[in-house]
């Protein structure tokens, strides 16, 4: 298996004592920002206080003025002496660069080199590590160290009371970002819609081709993983059925029940959570890639409005092809789960195909379909705002193809639910 590997770079705070400070911190930007273009993986920056030629006393600042110049290179403390400062406004300082590099930032700390910077504050040279060691501990981090030596943080007595205050400001966090997310969903597809009332009133340009060849990928592409999976699983159901109604001797409904699960919410649940895990992530990972490369904002510059050249023909593909997969869907499940009523039921194709007929009707086979392109919607909606987020890293993409999944099945669970009332609310 190969391995890649990573390039990093350490710049200790050497610098000419005849050269001028502002020009030696210029030049160390320009090293970074070159760095940075070359592909390197990470920077390490230290602090020195008292070696004269060492002039970088404070390497938060430096990195935060040198994300500015950046966009992929991490960027690391290397290191925070930590026996000079305290703690807490360390880690305070630390949090507020994670959120200005956009987590680029890396923490290293270390006990301090010069013992004559210790002198200058007044702390023992032969201390400094044990400060350290009890610095980390005051930081939550698990090292042996003597209790409240050097930093004085007691245990607060309301320890479980604030577990209990920590447990709710994260759930409500938690709620204000799927509040967001919900109105960023709904942002979104009022642009959609908008960009579709410009193509209808012929100010814009419908791309044809693109939405052909989206639904070639989401739609033909599809049809095997979605046939054979729905095929197993309309077998799995008449199983588990026929097994258990076998007791009461009411096997024959296997049919009934098979027929009305596959066509009303199965087939469409199968087929939505397949184009969710499969053409949502190469949607969000498509959109991503191109972010990443700055290829939307090229098509900007040149006039191309991002909106109705990628992500409309995505979205039209997919209200499109989901609901022939869901029709597909449900054959497979109904098919898969005939064959296992005939074979392991005993239940004859002639007596399946009666059962059926008696058990289904049109508003069974139209509430899945019509439920088909709101699923598509959210999909693809979803799909196009997670790859829009994506940052300059690897690790974005990655984390935005994964919300990208869950938040569009989740979306299709709770929408189908949605449905699921609204069609019994009505008795259809």
């Amino acid at each position: 298996m190969a391995i890649k590997l990573r390039s990093g770079i350490f710049i200790p705070p050497f610098h000419p004592l005849d050269e001028d400070p502002t020009l030696c911190l210029q030049r160390d930007f320009e090293l970074i920002e070159h760095l940075d273009r070359l592909g390197y993986d990470e920077a390490w920056i230290g602090e020195h206080h008292t070696g004269g030629y060492e002039i970088i006393p404070s390497p938060e600042l430096f990195i935060a003025a040198a994300a500015e110049r950046t966009k992929r290179i991490r960027l690391g403390t290397g290191v925070v002496s930590l026996p000079y400062h305290n703690p807490l406004n360390v880690a305070d300082r630390m949090l507020q660069l994670d959120h200005q590099t956009r987590g680029r930032v890396m923490f290293g700390v270390g006990p301090g080199l010069l013992p004559s910077d210790a002198i200058q504050m007044g702390i023992d040279p032969t201390t400094q590590r044990d400060r350290m060691v009890e610095g980390l501990r005051a930081l939550g981090y698990r090292v042996a160290s003597p209790e409240g030596t050097f930093y004085l943080f007691p245990e607060s007595p309301l320890r479980d009371d604030q577990a209990f205050v920590d447990l709710l400001a994260e759930i409500g966090e938690k709620v204000v970002r799927m509040g967001r997310d919900i109105a960023g969903l709904t942002a979104f597809l009022g642009e959609v819609v908008s960009t579709i009332g410009l193509l209808l009133l012929g100010k814009g340009r419908f791309r044809a081709a693109a939405v052909v060849t989206q639904m070639e990928r989401v739609g033909l592409r599809g049809v095997p993983i979605v046939g054979l999976i729905s095929f197993l699983v309309g077998a799995i159901i008449a199983q588990q059925t026929i097994f258990q109604l076998a007791r009461f001797g009411a096997d024959i409904y296997v049919v009934d029940l098979l027929g009305i699960l596959m066509l009303r919410e199965v087939g469409l649940l199968l087929a939505s959570i397949m184009v969710a895990g499969r053409s949502g992530s190469a949607i969000t990972a498509e959109l991503g890639s191109m972010k990443m490369r700055e290829e939307i904002d090229a098509m900007r510059v040149m006039g191309l409005n991002p909106m109705e050249v990628l992500i409309l023909p995505r979205v039209i593909a997919l209200v499109l092809t989901l609901p022939l997969l869901t029709f597909l869907s449900a054959m497979c499940g109904l098919f898969g789960g005939g064959l296992v009523a005939w074979l392991y039921g005993g239940i004859t194709p002639i007596t399946i195909l009666d059962r059926l007929r008696d058990a289904i009707g049109v508003n069974t086979f139209v509430v899945g379909l019509v439920k088909a392109p709101a699923m598509a919607l959210m999909i693809g909606t979803t799909a196009c705002i997670e790859g829009m987020k994506v940052q300059g890293s690897a690790e974005s993409l990655g984390r935005q193809t994964t919300n990208s999944v869950v938040k569009s099945i989740f979306t299709v669970i709770v929408v189908d639910g949605l449905f699921a009332m609204f069609f019994a609310g009505i008795r259809y």
